[in-house]
């Protein structure tokens, strides 16, 4: 016995991501969305390490480079979002987020 099933747009939905401007139009707002919380909690989490051990140089020195890291990692995220969208308008693909 065989089974033999026919593909078409009535069995299969059709692909979501059919070009790369639509692919990177749902990619990037989520991946700045999720650094941006990242950069919440990271730098949530420095705060309530210096409220809560003030008087010890380490835990000190330890939240400043975690509020550093926090800030570069924005500044990265950021940059890079406004690259993907330089190169998008260099090469002439439409359908990538407006600046």
């Amino acid at each position: 016995m065989v089974y033999v099933i026919t593909i078409d747009s009535g069995n299969f939905a059709p692909a979501k991501f059919n070009t790369l401007a639509v692919f990177l139009n749902i990619l990037l707002p989520l991946a700045t969305t999720l650094a941006a919380v990242i950069f919440l909690v990271m730098l949530l989490r420095a705060t309530f390490i210096i409220i809560t051990h003030g008087d010890n140089a380490d835990a000190l020195k330890k939240a400043q480079q975690a509020m550093t890291f926090a800030v570069l990692g924005l500044i990265i995220t950021i940059f890079s979002f406004l690259l993907v969208n330089l190169i998008g308008k260099i090469l002439g693909v439409t359908g990538i987020l407006p600046l």
